[in-house]
């Protein structure tokens, strides 16, 4: 798509060309260790990407300044077996900053070979959430051009073509394949293009867009008839603000040419849909995308936008409405431009209202057909209201001018857009209609994604809240709180858990693990973990052997990663025996002294395999406390852990006497912020004296 494409397509460019931005976006660094595993290369970008500066870099064991001790095993391991077998390996692994920060980082590792016969390896390394970011833009930039009902071209800076929609497709009458590498006048040769090709040349010149430039002529789908069309155009740039080419638009506006009236309306049309593109699912929630559809509907379209959902839908049934059934309704949005007395009449968003068989919304979600009362009667207001009041309301707010489309998505009528106007003094029209409509269409794919997410997210986090145990607060020689919050930034749940399992001899085993990844697979996950665990601590298993069985069954599970502290408490002893693998290590809280991180074999993550655990003992005499937690607590990204871990301790350096329930709300109030994109498990227990229980 650049001038370096164009050139290819005559043959090999004759100098060099600037590079495509995404190697740039992707700030790959690259790394080259000798055999011993030293680092002997280190580009700029992995100075920037993991915080070491060459001089302090080059000559050191790459393992030991990157890598927490935790995976040294692990890594030393994939070290070995590339440059054994000669085998790359790629995949994504956590990664220490110079800071302290952990970075989870998307690696490609290979063996080099010199002219020596001397062997190396190199790694490419890119932040992961870099990569993921760039690979879900363009999945969703591609899907959305495919999807689009406006036809869409791009033409490199030779003006030929790189790429089109199926609408222009079904417009031309002519394949995609012959389009690409064509140009305009080479694929419609009974259409004069001159006039938009040096429009398009300007473009590429000057960055300056052109709207609603009208083109004529015949194409192979029509060729009997000369059609006209409405065409846009705006230049295409690089991160490096390369000129890569230029976009085109088009949209048939023949019977709108041929009424000129019309033709200005088909460009306020285009306008209107190409702000909605812009701004409508610009996430997946369910309620924000119900307000932008409204937002772009006010005050272009009408004075006054709903966005109403039938219930049936947002709980994520099918709803077929009969003849004589109201419709239930649930209100998402309500926009409106200076009309206090009709939004008063609107049903507040997140109401749920029982529309009556004869109200107009009703006959719109029933029918799958537009509604449009061009001007408004006495008669027609208790129609258009949810109550009497409410049509009086309208009444007062002079409403003239009513419309109602519905939102159909892959077959299904979800709800409406509600129109109304009462400041402008035109009445709704076929235009009006026409654009509501595509509005609709376009948001009505988007809402239903939403919900669907929406429905998905609930689902896991039902899961997940159904997977996770219902503990007695006092148990052997234990008193115990816990908490389970999923992540607020990504809406979606993770496989964090806890578990609080009563032993034999008055004993109590005290488990928390973290499932990698989230949604319904991480909870399942996490489901078959914590059944496991339960299985074996019955066995009144050492922990570290217990950890090794759970390390066999999480590998078991397919791309299962997972940590987890496992303590159990001997009121007896007065002690703790714990292993961890992987897992941030619990605190220990007792009388006159202030709140310690034990240091305890941090060992490797559930998963990974061949590798043993270890227990340590740690006393645990009543009144102390002991509180285990998920990293999703105390990571974030703006802060590093040793940071996040002396607000823990500071946290719970107060009166020992707090009641437990009251310690976990105010960790999570303190540590858990709203960006956080990850979930929370959290479990503190208090040792007892016998006859507190």
């Amino acid at each position: 798509m650049s001038g370096a494409g164009s050139a290819g397509a005559a043959g090999p460019p004759r100098e060099p060309v600037r590079p495509s931005g995404l190697l740039d976006v992707l700030n790959v660094a690259s790394i080259v260790l000798d055999t011993e595993g030293r680092i002997v290369l280190w580009s700029p970008q992995a100075e920037e990407l993991f915080g070491w500066p060459a001089e302090e870099a080059l000559g050191r064991h790459a393992a030991r300044i990157m890598v927490d001790e935790r995976h040294l095993d692990t890594v030393v391991r994939l070290f070995t077996d590339v440059m054994k077998t000669g085998r790359s390996w790629a995949g994504a692994f956590p990664v220490r900053h110079k800071d302290g920060r952990t970075l989870l980082v998307e690696f490609r590792n290979m063996r080099l070979l010199d002219d020596l016969g001397d062997v190396y390896a190199l790694g490419l390394a890119a932040d992961r959430s870099t990569v993921r970011r760039l690979e879900r833009d363009v999945a969703l930039a591609s899907r959305m051009i495919r999807q689009s009902p406006t036809a869409l071209a791009v033409l490199d800076t030779g003006l030929r073509y790189v790429s089109v929609n199926p609408a222009v497709e079904e417009l031309d009458g002519v394949p995609a394949e012959g389009h690409i590498g064509r140009t305009m006048r080479e694929v419609l040769p009974h259409v004069d293009t001159s006039d938009l090709e040096a429009t398009a040349r300007r473009v590429l010149e000057t960055g300056q867009p052109v709207v609603g430039r009208l083109m004529s002529g015949r194409t192979p789908a029509d060729p009997e008839d000369e059609h006209t069309w409405s065409v846009s155009l705006y230049r295409l740039e690089d991160t490096f603000d390369e000129v890569l080419g230029v976009a085109v638009s088009l949209v048939d506006v023949t019977e709108q040419h041929r009424a000129g009236a019309e033709a200005e309306a088909a460009r306020r049309r285009l306008a209107a849909v190409a702000e909605a593109s812009a701004r409508i699912g610009t996430t997946l929630e369910l309620d924000r995308t119900a307000h932008e559809l409204a937002a772009v509907a006010v005050p272009g379209l009408a004075d006054i936008a709903a966005v109403d959902l039938l219930e049936a839908v947002v709980k994520g049934r099918r709803s077929a409405l009969q003849p004589a059934e109201p419709a239930v309704i649930r209100a998402l949005a309500v926009q409106a431009d200076e009309a206090p007395e009709a939004l008063e009449a609107a049903d507040p968003p997140g109401q749920v209202a029982r529309y009556g068989p004869d109200r107009l919304v009703t006959e719109c979600v029933r029918t799958g057909q537009p509604v449009l009362v061009p001007a408004v009667t006495e008669a027609d207001l208790p129609r258009i209201a949810r109550s009497p009041e409410a049509a009086e309301l309208l009444r007062r707010a002079g409403v003239h001018s009513y419309l109602a489309v519905p939102l159909i998505a892959r077959g299904e009528v979800l709800g409406s857009l509600d129109l109304k106007r009462m400041r402008n003094p035109l009445p709704f029209g076929e235009d009006d209609l026409l654009l509501a409509r595509e509005l609709a269409a376009r948001a009505a794919l988007q809402i239903d994604n939403a919900r669907w997410y929406q429905n998905a997210r609930d689902a896991a986090l039902t899961l997940q809240r159904s997977l996770l145990p219902s503990h007695p607060r006092t148990t052997g020689g234990l008193e115990v709180a816990a908490r389970y919050q999923p992540a607020e930034a990504t809406s979606e749940v993770g496989g964090d858990w806890f578990d609080v399992i009563p032993l034999e001899g008055r004993k109590t085993a005290l488990v928390v693990g973290d499932v990698m990844g989230s949604g319904i697979t991480a909870a399942a996950s996490m489901g078959r973990l914590r059944t496991a665990t339960n299985t074996l601590a019955a066995l009144d298993l050492d922990p570290a052997l217990l950890l090794g069985h759970l390390d066999r069954t999480t590998a078991g599970l397919e791309a299962a990663i997972a940590t987890c502290v496992y303590a159990v408490h001997d009121p007896e002893l007065r002690q703790c025996r714990i292993a961890n693998a992987g897992h941030l290590p619990p605190v220990r809280l007792r009388a006159g002294r202030p709140p310690e991180l034990l240091d305890l074999p941090t060992g490797v993550p559930l998963g990974v395999g061949d590798v043993a655990f270890s227990t340590t003992a740690v006393g645990l005499e009543p009144g102390d406390r002991l509180v285990l937690y998920t990293d999703g607590l105390v990571e974030t990204r703006r802060h590093p852990l040793d940071e996040r871990l002396d607000q823990l301790l500071a946290l719970l350096d107060g009166p020992d006497d707090r009641p437990l329930e009251e310690v976990a709300d105010h960790l999570l109030r303190a540590l858990h912020e709203p960006e956080n994109a990850d979930d929370v498990a959290l479990l503190i227990a208090r040792a007892i004296t016998p006859g507190e229980e």
